[in-house]
C-alpha cells in the first residue's frame, strides 16, 4: 500500500527541484525528506530521483510515478472536500419509520421545517405498523421512528411527544350529543374502525373502561379510506384529530367524546444511536410541530 506522505513528499522534491526546498515546503527535516523518499524507493523497488548537478530529477521511473502521485494526491483531497459538509453537518441522511396518519399529517410539517434549516439533508420515510417498525429500528435499518405508544425494547428509548385526540366522526348534518358522544351511544351507530395497531387498542379500551362492547360494523386498515365512508354517509367512527385537521368541504362534523380519549405520538430511537447534526434537527422539529 503506498504511503501518502511519501508519494506528497516525491512529488514536492520533483517540484521544487532539491530536497532542501521540499523540506521547507512540506514542514520536515531533509534528512526527514530524504527518508521518506528512501522508503518510497524500497518499497517500489526503484530508483525515482536522481542528481543532475544540484538539481533533483525524476528518474524514468519518477517520470512514470509523478504522473499517477499527483493524480491520486489530488482524488485524495477531493474526497476530503467531498466529506466537509458531513463533518460541518449540513448534509447527510435521516431514515424515519412512521404509521400512516402521521406520516400524512404530522411528518411533512416537520420535515419541512428541517428542509429549511438543512436543505441538503436527505429524509427517507417508510410506512409501517409499529411492531414492523420497531424491528427495523432495532436492526439499525431506521434511525428513528414516530409511533402511537406503547413502544418497547431493551435497546430502545422512547420519549412521548404529541397528544393526538381521537374524534367521534359523522357524516355533514349529523348530530351530535352535548358535551360530546359517549361509549353507550357509539355502540349504537354504525362504526366503521380502524383495523390494528396501537391505535385500535386505545379505542377498544375506551370501550371496555365504559363497561360497553364494540363490535364495528366494518374494519379498515386505512384512516383515509374511513373518511371516505364516513364523508359519504356510510357510518361513524372514532379517528385521530390528527387525520382531521382538514377536512375537505365540511364533509365531516367531529366532536370530542366522554370521557376524551387521547392517543399518544412517541419517537424512539436506539439507545446507542449516534445523533448526527440531522437526526438532531429531526427530532428537534418534531418536538416543535404541535406549536407549528
Amino acid at each position: 500500500m503506498l504511503n501518502l506522505d511519501q508519494l506528497a513528499t516525491f512529488v514536492s522534491v520533483i517540484e521544487h527541484g532539491s530536497f532542501t526546498a521540499a523540506a521547507e515546503k512540506v514542514g520536515l527535516t531533509q534528512p526527514a525528506v530524504s527518508l521518506q523518499v528512501k522508503q518510497l524507493e524500497q518499497q517500489l523497488g526503484v530508483r525515482l530521483i536522481e542528481r543532475v548537478g544540484r538539481r533533483a530529477q525524476p528518474s524514468p521511473a519518477g517520470v512514470e510515478l509523478i504522473t499517477h502521485a499527483r493524480r491520486i494526491l489530488a482524488e485524495c483531497e477531493a474526497a476530503g472536500e467531498a466529506m466537509a459538509p458531513y463533518r460541518e453537518g449540513s448534509v447527510g441522511r435521516v431514515r424515519i419509520g412512521s404509521g400512516g396518519t402521521a406520516s400524512v399529517h404530522l411528518l411533512p410539517r416537520a420535515i419541512s421545517a428541517v428542509k429549511k434549516n438543512m436543505p441538503g439533508l436527505e429524509v427517507i420515510v417508510r410506512i409501517g405498523n409499529t411492531d414492523e417498525i420497531l424491528r427495523a429500528l432495532e436492526a439499525n435499518a431506521l434511525d428513528l421512528a414516530v409511533v402511537t405508544l406503547p413502544a418497547s425494547g431493551r435497546s430502545l428509548e422512547v420519549e412521548p411527544f404529541y397528544e393526538d385526540e381521537m374524534l367521534a366522526v359523522a357524516p355533514a348534518g349529523s348530530e351530535m350529543p352535548e358535551g360530546g358522544p359517549d361509549a353507550a351511544f357509539l355502540r349504537d351507530k354504525i362504526l366503521m374502525l380502524y383495523d390494528g395497531g396501537n391505535t385500535r387498542a386505545a379505542t377498544d379500551r375506551w370501550f371496555e373502561a365504559s363497561g360497553v362492547g364494540c363490535e364495528p360494523m366494518m374494519e379498515f386498515g386505512s384512516v383515509e379510506a374511513i373518511k371516505e365512508l364516513v364523508a359519504a354517509g356510510l357510518g361513524w367512527s372514532l379517528l385521530p384529530g390528527l387525520a382531521l385537521k382538514r377536512d375537505t368541504a365540511g364533509a365531516l362534523v367531529t366532536s370530542s367524546v366522554r370521557p376524551p380519549l387521547i392517543r399518544k405520538l412517541g419517537m424512539v430511537m436506539r439507545r446507542d444511536k449516534h445523533l448526527t447534526r440531522g437526526l438532531r434537527e429531526v427530532i428537534k422539529c418534531l418536538r416543535n410541530v404541535e406549536s407549528s
